[in-house]
Parts: structure tokens; sequence; C-alpha cells
């Protein structure tokens, strides 16, 4: 074995010498999920991290690599409508279960009310965490549309912003709440 740094998964794990690179292909399965509504199939290392084949190999790029430790959460998805970070989940965990990133937020062309709140209330400066920020807020919002500030501060406790915007964020999640109580009247 040697250490390799290279791009994706391979960045966290030794790379076979050419002579176990057969052995290494047959670890590869074909797992399939519900990414964003849609039935997808990769062929891929069960063990890899969800992240890497979300960005790698299926091109959804709006997740993001934080700290790889699940400590700051930039890299948050839903899995079956709960946060999970995407960065420690190994994507054989997640075959058959529904995914849903950042891309999915959106439906039909127009912005989720969480979107729109956030830039009304300018909730984001360098925006490298809102991804994760916003999939949390979403399994907030779909569980409870009349949360209190501490039921959302709990939910973003995971997440880690150096910008400062905090107060910002938990304004736009009672805005987008509010907006998503009224969509339902």
């Amino acid at each position: 074995m040697r250490r390799a740094f290279t791009r994706g998964f391979e960045d966290f794990i030794n790379v076979p010498e050419k002579s176990e690179q057969a052995a290494v292909r047959h670890m590869k399965k074909h797992i399939e999920f519900l990414l964003n509504g849609s039935r997808v199939a990769v062929d891929a290392d069960a063990r890899i991290p969800l992240l890497y084949v979300l960005r790698d190999q299926l091109g959804l790029t709006g997740t993001r690599f934080g700290c790889g430790t699940e400590r700051c959460g930039a890299c948050m998805v839903l899995v079956e409508g709960k946060p999970e970070y995407s960065c420690a989940r190994e994507v054989g965990s997640v075959a058959g279960k529904a995914i849903r990133t950042i891309e999915g937020l959106s439906g039909n062309g127009a912005p989720h009310p969480l979107q729109d709140a956030f830039v009304e209330e300018q909730a984001g400066q360098c925006g490298y965490c809102l991804p994760g920020i916003l999939m949390s807020s979403l399994a907030l919002l779909e569980k409870n549309l009349s949360p209190k500030r501490d039921e959302i501060q709990r939910a973003l406790d995971p997440h880690l912003c150096r910008c400062g915007v905090h107060n910002r964020v938990v304004r736009a999640v009672q805005k987008a709440a509010t907006a998503m109580r009224a969509a339902r009247e």
C-alpha cells in the first residue's frame, strides 16, 4: 500500500498497488437510492462517504466539504427527512433511502420560501455553510411550522458559521415558517 493525495475519497485512504487493483474493483457495489425525488444508481465502494458520491460521481456540488469529522454541518443533507452529515455517512448505508440535497430544495423553478427568506434577511455572507443550514432548517419546518426561537437554535446548533450571521439565520427561518404556514392556508 502507498499513501495517496488525490481528489475525493482517496484523500483519506491508502491506495493499493497495481497488483491489488483487481481486488479493489470487487469492493464496488451497485447502490440505488432516491435523490431529490429521482431514482439514481451508482457503482461505488459502499464505504465511501455519501458526500463524495454526491459531488464527484453525481455532480451535485451544492453540498460542501467542511471538516470531514461531523463538526461543522456544511455537508448536511436530509436522509429520510432527517439531517445527516454526508461527510461521514457511508454511501452503502443510504441504499433504498430518500436523500435530499440543497439542489432539491426549490421546486418548479421557483425558490423555496427558505431561500427567499434567507435572501430577504441577508442571512449569509460567504455562503459556504448555507446549504447545510438550509437543509437542517427545512427538516425543522417540515416537522414544525411554528418553531420557537430556541427550537430553531437547537436545530441549527450542529452548524458552524464563522461569518456571525446567526441572528439573521434565525429570523430567516422564522420568516420562512410564516410564509409556509400562509401557503398552506
